[in-house]
């Protein structure tokens, strides 16, 4: 129990460090901060160019709240918790395995490190884009996620901050799913997460920006604001009403598995959830909802 508890002091205090190393500008070519900043302040300024929803304020409805959001999940909640969980998950798991005399490395398929960089990246991007795509299905189909879940959908206007509104709950779940990527391939470098991580909220913020953006034939690769508007549909077909189009980055395996829908332009469509009205419009109350629920 000591070695657990020491294990999260340290885990605390180093990503504290961490944390004071980016804002002071000590870390560079990863750095999460100001990388964020520079992309949503790139996607805000393509927003007010090119709007999709010519009518929607240029500060719209919660944008403060979602900015905040955006922060907090982004940096302060893996200082409150998912750094210690996730260094006490590994921890338990490889002292587990220790007991059948396994460990992580027998569950490695293969060595991405054989590979050509650019293909080593690839097969990350990939591979981790299919297990959020399949996470994110989870969080649609099984009540309980889904309650945690509608944190997201309560967004009413769309934006490149929704992106980051999400409860702490999620990215337990979808990186302890993530876990099983790297474990299976190994070799990757904090240089490599970070090339993938930023691409992936590039595209993401962009998804869930306000502009009238299309990817042409590239639409049927990579997720997009006319795409995903109809994952936050307030109203679906029946036989769609578990959700639709739940790709994260990649618009592809919705494809493949046919859970793609875009009946229509839906620049106007009302987005949402059935009786969000009811939903809290505070932080706080977000958070403790699916508690309450």
């Amino acid at each position: 129990m000591n070695r657990y508890i020491e294990l999260i002091k340290n885990a605390y205090s180093g990503y504290w460090n961490y944390l004071k190393d980016l804002v002071l500008f000590e870390v560079q070519l990863e750095n999460y901060f100001y990388g964020l900043i520079i992309i949503s302040l790139f996607t805000w300024l393509l927003e007010l160019r090119f709007p999709w929803r010519k009518n929607q304020p240029i500060f719209r409805k919660d944008f403060w709240l979602d900015t905040f959001y955006m922060f907090f999940n982004f940096f302060l909640l893996n200082l409150i918790v998912l750094i210690a969980l996730s260094n006490v998950t590994e921890q338990f798991l490889n002292d587990t395995l220790e007991i059948v005399n396994l460990s992580v490395a027998s569950f490695q398929l293969f060595e991405v490190n054989s590979f050509p960089y650019v293909l080593k990246l690839l097969v990350f991007f990939i591979s981790l884009d299919f297990i959020q795509w399949f996470t994110h299905i989870l969080l649609h189909r099984y009540e309980f996620l889904w309650n945690f879940h509608k944190v997201h959908h309560s967004v009413k206007q769309m934006g490149f901050a929704a992106h980051l509104r999400y409860h702490w709950m999620e990215p337990v779940l979808y990186n302890s799913l993530k876990y099983i990527v790297l474990a299976i391939m190994g070799g990757f470098t904090i240089q490599d997460v970070a090339i993938v991580h930023f691409f992936n909220i590039s595209i993401g913020h962009l998804n869930h920006a306000n502009i009238n953006l299309d990817y042409g034939l590239l639409k049927y690769v990579f997720n997009n604001p006319k795409m995903h508007i109809w994952h936050h549909a307030k109203e679906l077909p029946p036989e769609r009403k578990n959700g639709v189009n739940y790709g994260i980055t990649l618009s592809i395996w919705d494809y493949i598995f046919k859970t793609n829908y875009i009946p229509y332009d839906g620049r106007d469509i009302e987005i949402g959830f059935k009786e969000d009205e009811k939903f809290p419009k505070d932080f706080i109350g977000q958070e403790l909802y699916p508690f309450r629920k």
